[in-house]
């Protein structure tokens, strides 16, 4: 039986598409099946971070509704095992539990299904996280977004998604110095165990 992962962040901007893919790519290359879903209704991008642009899309919705079979899902041409269900074009009303039917029939599929999250703390968030297993909250070091960070993990604690994490992305080590600021003072804020460090790298870009 698969996990299901929801990377999100209470703040646009941190990277955590980019981390999600990147994620994604990793668990590829180390033979694990893994699907991505981009929840994020409307300003779809996850298929761009993972290379993906030019291969013909199957939104989750059309599976979610038996429109197309779950298999179907567009494969990655270079990373074997990694399919991805991106999120529907339009902004479309989601029911919570066909969603969470969905991630059940992928969960008997897959090793790893990873939902991105939008950014921000609306509908779009709960969707994402109220059926997952586990929550990987992105942040960067500046003040605004650990901020943020502090409340979706308030808000993952009221869902009841107990298997929470914290991973700081583009770290800069002058910002940290400027700011002040160590790695436990972040976990302190935000309230959340780290996962990992992730370090400014103008190559992604």
């Amino acid at each position: 039986m698969g996990q299901v992962l929801v990377v999100t962040s209470a703040k646009g901007g941190t990277g955590k598409t980019t981390l999600c893919a990147g994620i994604a790519a990793a668990l590829s290359q180390l033979g694990k099946t893994v699907l991505c879903i981009d929840a994020d209704i409307g300003l779809r991008n996850l298929d761009l971070a993972l290379g993906m642009a030019d291969i013909a899309t199957v939104a989750f919705s059309e599976v979610m509704l038996e429109r197309m079979p779950l298999e179907r899902a567009p494969a990655h041409p270079e990373l074997p095992g990694l399919q991805l269900l991106t999120a529907p074009a339009s902004a479309e009303p989601i029911d919570e539990d066909a969603f969470g039917q969905l991630l059940d029939r992928a969960r008997g599929a897959y090793d790893w299904v990873l939902v991105d999250a939008p950014a921000g703390i609306g509908g779009g968030f709960r969707l994402s996280a109220c059926h997952a297993d586990r929550a990987l909250v992105v942040s960067t070091a500046d003040p605004a977004s650990l901020r943020d960070a502090g409340r979706a993990a308030q808000l993952l604690q009221q869902i009841g998604l107990a298997k929470s994490h914290l991973a700081v992305n583009r770290v800069n080590r002058r910002l940290f110095q400027k700011l002040g600021t160590t790695i436990d003072d972040m976990m302190d804020q935000i309230g959340l165990p780290l996962l990992g460090l992730v370090p400014e790298d103008p190559n992604v870009v």
